[in-house]
């Protein structure tokens, strides 16, 4: 196998690089528990927790990114339950690209995982990725011949891909870019990002919950995931967080929220090549969150936009998911029927980020005559009953409802039937605490039904 060319760096998404605060683990995996790993961070979220006027710099308050996430990482009211990057890690390793290794007498790596402090705006860490990446590109570079005049290549997950962006368009980065794959990123931010700043946790956390809500809305990043098209109905029309009152929230950091994506989306509009050089790979048919209102205990998510369904991957909705000036059903998206957690290990994404970074044909299943519609809640009390809404698209089709725990042990498998496109809910009961994995597949591998994989968390306080 020749060795590629070009540079990759992987960047994960929102809550996928581990953190320590001075020298010490508080948010990595912890033996496969993802309960354990939220209890360790919840002893030291009172020393996470930003300034408030923090802006796009960091805090100095010995907190530093480590490492990326191999496995499932969850807070509740964060974000969406994520499965970690091994199988992308994987994929890319073999096809060529290696790390760099701790010898001074080894050759350069031309495979680079970045993580990074995801609390923080996500301009301070697209500023960072200068002195990370520019160097790590001249080293490999320094091998003369062929890779002299190596290039970038950016995969990321996520928020991972607002990061890319800004060091690409605001930091001198473009000069050095090849091409940016992005999985799930929110390009007009997310609906849910609205709900979790504005409600916060709620009581099914106990303790911790006060404790989330206070460092969520004192992070940067979280306003620069809130929604930039108009979402929040009012009256006979939807508004934009700006020109509405949220409670709890800071106007100015809900303005300065709206100005990063204002600012990249000027810088990308005033350089036609990045429609070329941008591979937006995203989530379909989910259903997901995509406006909202105001009540009087918050916002309620609605899964509709202007009265039409357009899913989703259930984290980020469909208009989010490419830049405002890609159409929906422009040919420069490339479309996965999955969920946000598990785009990143999807085959078909990896399929998709292979042939990209290649350039050359390999092989892909059949297209996918079936679609799932999938809804699984991210967190429920432990004793709740888990309900497993699926509705299927196309030829009418058996599905089976595998719940699988951290430990790789089967929980409960069902098999279920969506007639005319109605939704089935699938009931499992008595699950004990922790983090499951929900797979919703045909009944046989050769089944034509395109597979979703969502994460629950059972919560006990």
């Amino acid at each position: 196998m020749s060795t590629p060319t070009d540079f990759v760096v992987v960047l994960p998404g929102i809550l996928g690089s581990t953190l320590s605060h001075h020298g010490t683990l508080v948010w990595s995996p912890s033996a496969g528990s993802a309960l354990r790993a939220i209890r360790t961070f919840g002893r030291s979220i009172h020393g996470l927790r930003l300034p408030e006027d923090v802006g796009d710099n960091h805090p100095g308050d010995g907190v530093e990114a480590v490492g990326l996430m191999p496995d499932l990482h969850v807070l509740p009211h964060v974000w969406t339950p994520v499965k970690g990057y091994d199988r992308l890690l994987a994929r890319l390793r073999s096809i060529g690209y290696r790390e760099s290794v701790d010898d001074p007498a080894a050759p350069p790596g031309n495979l680079l995982p970045i993580a990074y402090d995801w609390r923080l705006s996500n301009r301070f860490n697209g500023r960072r990725l200068k002195s990370v990446v520019e160097p790590a590109l001249e080293r490999w570079r320094d091998r003369g011949g062929r890779y002299a005049d190596a290039r970038v290549t950016f995969v990321c997950h996520s928020m991972g891909g607002l990061v890319a962006r800004w060091y690409i368009e605001k930091c001198g980065g473009s000069e050095i870019t090849h091409k940016l794959i992005t999985i799930g990123t929110p390009y007009r931010g997310s609906a849910k990002a609205l709900e979790q700043l504005v409600n916060g946790a709620n009581r099914s956390v106990g303790r911790l919950g006060a404790d989330l809500t206070g460092l969520v809305r004192s992070m940067p990043s979280m306003y620069q995931l809130l929604p930039e098209y108009a979402c929040l109905h009012q009256g006979d029309g939807l508004a934009r967080t700006t020109e509405v009152d949220l409670p709890e929230l800071s106007a100015a950091k809900v303005a300065d929220g709206m100005r990063f994506h204002a600012e990249l989306a000027g810088a990308e509009s005033g350089r036609p090549s990045t429609l070329t050089s941008t591979h937006a790979i995203v989530g379909i048919h989910q259903p997901t969150a995509t406006t909202a209102r105001l009540t009087g205990s918050g916002i309620e998510l609605i899964n509709t936009f202007q009265d039409r369904q357009l899913y989703g991957d259930a984290t980020v909705p469909i208009v989010a998911a490419g830049r405002p000036d890609v159409p929906m059903d422009s040919p420069l998206l490339r479309r996965v029927p999955d969920q946000h957690g598990n785009l990143q290990r999807n085959r078909a994404v990896l399929d998709e980020v292979h042939g990209i970074l290649t350039a050359s044909p390999i092989s892909v299943r059949a297209p996918h005559t079936t679609a799932l519609h999938v809804e699984v809640p991210d967190l429920l009390p432990a004793g709740t009953p888990l309900e497993v809404r699926v509705a299927v698209t196309g030829d009418p089709q058996q599905v089976r409802v595998t719940v699988t725990g951290e430990d790789g042990r089967m929980a409960d498998s069902r098999i279920a039937r969506s007639r005319d496109g109605a939704p089935t809910t699938t009931v499992i009961e008595n699950l004990p605490p922790g983090a499951y994995a929900v797979d919703v597949t045909g009944l046989t591998a050769s089944a034509p039904v395109a597979p979703v994989r969502g994460d629950v968390l059972m919560w006990a306080d």
